[in-house]
């Protein structure tokens, strides 16, 4: 498995060795002692998550806090989305930048973002099944977010903005600043 490094620190892009033969194709999504000795980081994976959406689906900015933050690895099973992290860490030489990778049943990358980062993806393909791995449970009292379309961060989400479907609860997140004050 290939592991390379993003401009954002500790967030990591793995791309798995397929091996494809006339029946199909196969590989290791996940190997735990291969990532640590790759990146340093030592995660245990204890949930794992799964969603289809449809084009313009737009999920995010979304992240757990205090002590419900979570590491996660996500993929693509279906389809293709662009995938943004940002950096939440207030302490981090990289916080307030982000990521963006494009993740798709084709590439079969996988986007690696430790705790303490903002996570979305939006929906590129006709639909999309979306798959993610978190070291920590969800707690609903430690949701928290960051509106889509943050002045500050100004991410290119590739779509117009009458193309983006959101959840009324991600039309109303604050913004990067008035999160950070």
């Amino acid at each position: 498995m290939g592991i390379t490094e993003t401009k954002l620190k500790d967030c990591f892009i793995l791309e798995p060795q397929v091996f494809q033969d006339p029946r199909g194709y196969f590989f290791e999504s996940f190997n735990q002692k291969s990532f640590f000795e790759a990146t340093g980081q030592h995660v245990n994976f204890i949930q794992d998550n799964e969603t289809f959406s449809s084009k313009g689906v737009l999920r995010g900015l979304h992240f757990q806090t205090g002590n419900f933050a979570q590491a996660k690895l996500v993929r693509v099973i279906k389809g293709r989305v662009l995938d943004i992290a940002v950096d939440v860490r207030q302490d981090s030489s990289t916080f307030g930048e982000y990521q963006t990778i494009e993740l798709s049943e084709d590439n079969k990358k996988q986007f690696f973002l430790p705790r303490g980062f903002a996570h979305g993806f939006v929906v590129l393909s006709d639909t999309a099944i979306f798959a993610y791995k978190c070291d920590n449970y969800y707690n609903k009292e430690s949701e928290a977010g960051i509106i889509y379309n943050d002045p500050t961060l100004n991410i290119d989400w590739q779509l117009s903005e009458n193309e983006l479907l959101l959840s009324d609860k991600d039309k109303m997140l604050p913004t990067f600043e008035a999160f950070f004050k």
